[in-house]
């Protein structure tokens, strides 16, 4: 079985393959505080008995890149995969520097092209909300990064007197009769039309057939009030990682 993990800012999202099929998956806090002995712990306890012969990992945080090769290395004895620019991807990344793409972005746009073969519009709701264009022959292109929802909704706390800390669910109306539906409104459909918005423009620049997938963990909420997503693929990925660990697998 093969183990996939991506490390994010926010979130660690783990999952399990057995052959084709993603068996278990599993979303973490990214604390960058807890060693590695602490993960390898809560990770074996989450993994039990199944035998891992594999690991591969994408992070874009480098201090718990360090911890989950240690924790791989001591409790499943295993040296991980990681993900680099240089790697075998299927893709050609079309950046003057390709070195500052980001694995998640790598990893997103491998599993998209290794599923669809045709253009692609990818966008990520993470910690940042990412927009990525992906042509048919595999060729990255760029895309746009904008903020993520949950830091916007955490910059309106923190950074207001009276504005409170909110649960994120989707207003009946777009005219909220109170704060915390008017903050609701503002932050969802807000994003919605920023999605469709950008998407509008870079299927202008790109391509107007590019199908438009949504993956993350605000995906669904967005998606809903979205003219432009055309799919969610939820663990796009954890899927990502497994093309990428069986296409540098031997090498």
């Amino acid at each position: 079985m093969l183990l996939a993990i991506d490390i994010g800012n926010t979130t660690i999202v783990l999952g399990i393959f057995r052959g084709e099929e993603l068996i278990e998956n599993w979303r973490l806090s990214a604390d960058r505080g807890k060693t590695a002995d602490e993960y390898g712990i809560l990770l074996s306890t989450l993994i039990g008995s199944r035998k891992i012969k594999g690991i591969i990992v994408s992070s874009v945080v480098p201090p718990l890149l360090k911890t989950f090769q240690k924790m791989s290395e001591k409790y499943l004895h295993i040296s991980p995969m990681i993900v680099e620019t240089g790697m075998d991807s299927g893709i050609s990344i079309k950046y003057p520097r390709p070195e500052e793409l980001g694995a998640d972005r790598i990893v997103n746009a491998a599993a998209a092209h290794h599923l669809y073969k045709g253009p692609v519009i990818i966008v990520d709701f993470g910690t940042a909300t990412t927009f990525c264009a992906l042509s048919g022959e595999g060729d990255y292109l760029g895309g746009a990064i904008a903020p993520g929802i949950g830091i916007s909704v955490e910059a309106l706390f923190e950074r207001t007197a009276l504005l409170p800390r909110i649960e994120l669910a989707k207003p009946e109306r777009v005219i909220g009769e109170n704060t915390v539906k008017s903050m609701q409104s503002g932050i969802i459909y807000g994003f919605a039309e920023l999605v469709d918005g950008l998407v509008k423009r870079v299927k202008k620049e790109f391509s107007p057939r590019a199908r438009v997938i949504a993956t993350g963990g605000w995906a669904e909420l967005i998606a809903s009030e979205s003219r432009t997503i055309d799919e969610i693929v939820p663990f796009l990925t954890l899927r990502g990682l497994k093309v990428l660990y069986e296409r540098n697998l031997k090498k």
